[in-house]
């Protein structure tokens, strides 16, 4: 799954066009609560706070009584969710067990009561949208065991996922942190069980049945740049001395450029494989393409980039360049890694009596 064109500019407080292959949009509202007009209709997404989950509903103009709508609709989206995932008492009659379980553990978890949630998805691990569910909140709640035992019983029905979510009405796309410096976007696909499934091994130490799981997502998805910085990033844990994972690096990212976050990522690690192969001029011209362009990259992800061409730039004996490095990551984080040693900065006295 390669990565779509995609360009966002702001327009004034509030709102954005975006542009896309599909063609231009504009999108209005707070973040976590948005309103995105464009050709083919009206999309209103709702995010859950502090849960890495989104809603998405989308009306085609056809539908949706015009372009005239108002951007105050999308405030009217929470309770839209809640009314749909609402079983009235003779549908619940006629509606399956499980499927009334998976119901429920949506409305509770749309509520913010993801202990009951979870629950509720737990009583219905058969189905393939209620395993991707339970997995991915035990995972948030660092229950790896528990979260790998779900997400493999989903990935065993993944023919299935989605297909609950869709019948209800209901978009779910989770941002799941694959590095320090990288998150990945994910819905009830196989790519996202896989990725979870990674994750949770990497977090109990089975850093080899991660690489396996990462491996087998690659050769399903060879494009997927967010897969090479995930296995690139766990290759370099997990055989941090081994010649062989450097190369493997370097020819997963030959051919990278720096056109989002994961493509930056991935240059990350490119870099690093190219460094410990004394390899410091590439690795240095990889890092200054990937900090050509800061907008939209994490905090994380600038700092590490930065951190690691100033390591570049001392194996090059460009040692000016390097503090100039070091001084920027520590003005932005002063207990990043190593800087302050680097820097020669002394420990700082924490007594603050009077006299």
């Amino acid at each position: 799954m390669a990565f779509r064109f995609f360009r966002r500019f702001r327009v004034a407080p509030g709102i954005t066009m975006n542009l896309s292959k599909s063609g231009p949009s504009l999108s209005f509202g707070p973040r976590g609560a948005k309103m995105t007009l464009g050709s083919k209709g009206m999309r209103r997404t709702l995010g859950l706070p502090g849960t890495g989950f989104y809603y998405t509903e989308h009306s085609p103009w056809s539908s949706s009584g015009g372009r005239r709508r108002s951007s105050s609709q999308s405030g009217q989206m929470h309770a839209t969710v809640k009314d749909r995932l609402t079983l009235g008492f003779f549908k619940r009659l006629i509606t399956p067990k499980d499927e009334r379980a998976f119901v429920d553990g949506l409305k509770a978890f749309v509520q913010g009561r993801e202990s009951c949630a979870l629950e509720q998805f737990r009583a219905s691990l058969d189905l393939a949208d209620s395993a991707f569910m339970a997995g991915f909140l035990a995972l948030k709640k660092s229950r790896f065991q528990e979260a790998l035992v779900a997400l493999q019983l989903a990935d065993q029905r993944h023919g299935s996922l989605g297909k609950l979510f869709a019948k209800y009405g209901v978009h779910v796309e989770l941002a799941l942190p694959i590095s320090r410096e990288l998150e990945a976007h994910i819905g009830p696909r196989r790519r996202g069980l896989l990725l979870g499934m990674a994750e949770a091994h990497q977090a109990m130490d089975e850093h080899l049945r991660a690489a396996e799981t990462l491996m087998e997502l690659r050769d399903m998805l060879p494009d997927d740049v967010v897969v090479k910085a995930s296995l690139a990033e766990l290759l370099l844990d997990a055989r941090p001395d081994d010649p062989q994972t450097y190369h493997e690096i370097v020819r997963m990212a030959r051919d990278v450029s720096n056109e989002s976050a994961a493509h930056a990522a991935l240059m990350l690690y490119k870099a690093k494989a190219l460094r410990a192969q004394g390899l410091h001029t590439a690795a240095r011209d990889t890092l200054t393409a990937a900090l050509r362009r800061t907008k939209d990259r994490s905090r994380d992800l600038l700092l590490a980039l930065r951190y690691e061409r100033a390591l570049v730039y001392a194996a090059l004996n460009q040692h000016k360049r390097s503090r100039t490095e070091l001084e920027k990551v520590y003005a932005q984080d002063a207990g990043y890694e190593d800087v302050k040693e680097r820097l020669g900065i002394e420990g700082v006295s924490q007594d603050t009596s009077s006299t």
